[in-house]
């Protein structure tokens, strides 16, 4: 079944690449496998993926030593300052940075650990009260002040839009945000990269590719619905 819905995935992106006249190899499919046993990942890499996102730092912990080492690991949650020091070294890549309290752990941590983070910034881009990241104003005040330390590199920008039954519905917020990371990537500022864009999900990935993702995060449309009750 996995096999078959990564397929079924990647063909979808192809054509969502095709309608807007971009390449597929520069997006990078995350397979988000929070919840999901081992052997549903293990399942995964035997298809192809590579690249897996996670929403808790316990699921990283236990899954990072039990499955192969050319796995990047992606911290996709919310993610609590007390357990930044268990996953720096672990993760590729920190979608859900949203504090400069947060960036500052992440920094002194990496220091620790002796390791370079790379971090994406979390933003609320439909303002959502349910929702962690930052206000569309509040993104280049809080890029300045995390640009300036060491250990940690921002590489881009993740939104989580919000659940809709008609993907479109969702387009405006993912041209909104492609916008606000042209516009930061023209400041040029010293450490920051604007050359992630982490957005779509199961439900609108496709239309997220179209609107300039470079990174998106399908879980049920590769291993299912989620069981919570393990």
């Amino acid at each position: 079944m996995v096999k078959e819905n990564l397929m079924q995935v990647r063909e979808n992106i192809k054509r969502a690449c095709e309608k807007s006249g971009r390449d597929p190899e520069n997006i990078t499919l995350i397979a988000v496998s929070k919840t999901k046993p081992v052997p549903m990942l293990d399942e995964a890499y035997q298809a192809g993926s590579r690249d897996f996102g996670e929403n808790k730092v316990q699921e990283i912990m236990d899954k990072h030593p039990a499955l192969p080492e050319d796995i990047r690991w992606h911290m996709i949650g919310h993610l609590q300052r007390n357990k930044v020091k268990y996953i720096v070294d672990k993760v590729c890549l920190i979608h859900s940075v949203d504090s400069l309290r947060l960036a500052e752990e992440i920094s002194i941590q990496s220091e620790k650990k002796q390791v370079e983070t790379d971090i994406l910034i979390e933003v609320n881009i439909a303002q959502e009260e349910s929702k962690f990241g930052v206000s569309e104003k509040e993104v280049l005040p809080l890029i300045q002040q995390i640009a300036k330390l060491p250990h940690i590199h921002i590489k881009g920008l993740m939104t989580i839009a919000p659940f809709v039954n008609d993907p479109e519905e969702n387009r405006k917020y993912f041209h909104q945000i492609r916008e606000l990371s042209v516009d930061i990537m023209k400041k040029n500022i010293d450490n920051v990269s604007m050359s992630v864009l982490s957005m779509g999900m199961t439900g609108d990935y496709m239309v997220a590719v179209e609107e300039g993702a470079t990174m998106v995060r399908v879980g049920t449309g590769i291993f299912g619905e989620r069981n919570y009750t393990s």
